[in-house]
């Protein structure tokens, strides 16, 4: 069967696995296994959107339980592909949720959140394409509150009066009715229309109010104005904070009661006096907000999130059950049982309408240090069928974090030295000297992984960083001399070493 274009386009847009792996090697040492098994369920999802919408349906995600200790890439890993992928994308901590009973957040909040990032996102991307549109439009907003027309030039007529002019007017009209030729709307009398005279003086007037207007919005759209303020009338409207504790979780509960307050008080609004630039951001938000269809943002949210979504659970250990060592733990299963329909697949009513997670991808990691995946129920264990092991970091990866990646060490701790005019250099044996310590103290202490270089960088810039606005010299060298006057000592001492790295 050929498939449409649209289609098609879905799986040309999409990374590669091989493109994916190589994004992450950007910025992650190692761990090749995972990195590749997040690749290929990355991937996996765009090629399930090209088959027959039955097959779609039968085709389950392959989610994934990476295993290994703290500092060794797991998280690093899941923050990277938030912005490498454009699907909706949430990290989240299984300590964080409790089984229902208990006071904390409700496992179901996983999927509330994700179709509130999901709809945040589709909104940005649609107030980008109404853009031009929406800021015409504050800039005429703006205009109007830098220079308002006159009133007697935007109608012929002249203002309804007071409500005490309309009384005197009321009683004219009851004396003098058969005087008067015409009588308006509200049932009190106007004046007769102006000759042309004063017509074409008003056109005329009219004519160069807009002519001044004109070069106005010139010098507006220059930049001329940025600085002067302004006042404008901005959206109020203050909703009642209710929290009530129910069944079905306080998020839930509360998002109706805002939805409900939300309808029931009207719109209010407040002057704010603000510079031009302040305004022209506050004025596009809200014109732009006039321009999305709502509803199409909504729809487009759910579906991607249904079909794209990826839930990173992290601390996955933290809730596994020790049965078989110290007796049922009731919260920590309970706490699995209640996620298990989420995995499995089920429907979650969210403030925007009923979200399907069946073919949502779940990725779940943990350091599994006190307990195993075995330790997990076994329905549990049976909804992750990929599991990755990642390796502990040695000396040699502690020294390729230090240089290689995008965003490596060294080159952030030399950029903030030279915002003080010092060019620091950091010599190949003390990177040497700096990795070696890391690897040692990560073995005495405690394996804490690639965690350990930024305590270990932190504490030998500290001088430096102290005393970097008072040097008078424009260049420091950083070699291994200077790394061991700075952090042997502390090494050798286990009990110092324990306290400050």
């Amino acid at each position: 069967m050929q498939k449409s274009k649209v289609e098609t386009k879905v799986l040309a847009e999409a990374l590669t696995p091989r493109q994916i792996v190589e994004e992450l090697d950007k910025y992650i040492i190692g761990q090749f296994e995972a990195k590749r098994s997040v690749a290929i369920a990355l991937r996996n999802r765009a090629r399930r959107q090209m088959l027959d919408a039955d097959m779609q349906d039968e085709v389950a995600p392959k989610n994934i339980i990476m295993i290994g200790s703290t500092g060794v890439g797991k998280t690093e890993i899941a923050r990277r592909l938030a912005r490498l992928v454009e699907a909706p994308f949430i990290k989240v901590e299984a300590s964080k949720y409790t089984e229902i009973g208990y006071v904390g957040r409700d496992v179901e909040s996983m999927i509330r959140d994700l179709t509130e990032l999901s709809v945040s996102r589709v909104k940005t991307e649609q107030t980008e394409t109404v853009e031009e549109e929406a800021l015409e439009r504050a800039e005429e907003r703006l205009l109007d509150c830098l220079f308002p027309m006159p009133r007697n030039l935007r109608t012929k007529t002249p203002p309804r009066p007071s409500e005490e002019e309309e009384d005197v007017d009321e009683q004219i009209h009851e004396i003098e009715l058969d005087e008067l030729d015409f009588e308006d709307e509200f049932g009190f009398p106007f004046e007769l229309e102006p000759d042309e005279e004063d017509n074409k003086a008003l056109e005329e007037q009219r004519q160069r109010h807009q002519k001044t207007r004109e070069k106005l919005g010139k010098r507006l759209r220059n930049g001329e104005f940025e600085n002067r303020p302004v006042e404008i009338n901005m959206k109020s409207r203050s909703t009642p904070f209710v929290e009530i504790f129910s069944p079905g979780g306080i998020e839930e509960m509360d998002i109706n009661f805002k939805d409900m307050f939300n309808n029931i008080l009207p719109n209010q609004t407040k002057k704010r006096r603000v510079p031009v630039s302040e305004a022209r951001q506050i004025l596009m938000q809200e014109e732009a907000e006039k321009l999305i269809d709502m509803d199409a943002v909504i729809n487009e949210a759910i579906e991607r999130v249904e079909n794209s979504g990826i839930v990173f659970l992290d601390e996955i250990d933290k809730i596994a059950g020790r049965e078989s060592r110290h007796g049922p733990d009731v919260s920590r299963e309970g706490v699995q049982r209640d996620i298990l329909p989420i995995i499995e697949g089920s429907t979650i009513a969210t403030k925007y309408g009923a979200v399907s997670t069946h073919h949502i991808l779940f990725i779940a990691a943990g350091a599994f240090h006190v307990s195993n995946p075995s330790d997990l129920i076994p329905e549990l264990q049976g909804r992750f069928p990929i599991r990755v092991e990642l390796k502990s970091l040695n000396q040699s990866d502690f020294k390729s974090i230090l240089t290689e990646p995008k965003n490596a060490l060294v080159k952030q701790y030399t950029a903030l030295l030279q915002t003080e005019g010092i060019e620091a250099t950091i010599t190949d044996d003390a990177i040497d000297e700096i990795a070696a310590l890391a690897f040692q103290v990560n073995e005495s202490v405690e394996d804490i992984g690639a965690r350990r270089l930024h305590t270990i960088m932190e504490k030998l810039f500290e001088n430096l960083f102290f005393d970097a606005p008072d040097l008078e010299k424009d260049d420091v060298t950083i070699d291994a001399e200077y790394v061991t006057g700075e952090l042997a000592e502390i090494v050798k001492d286990q009990d110092l070493s324990r306290y400050i790295l």
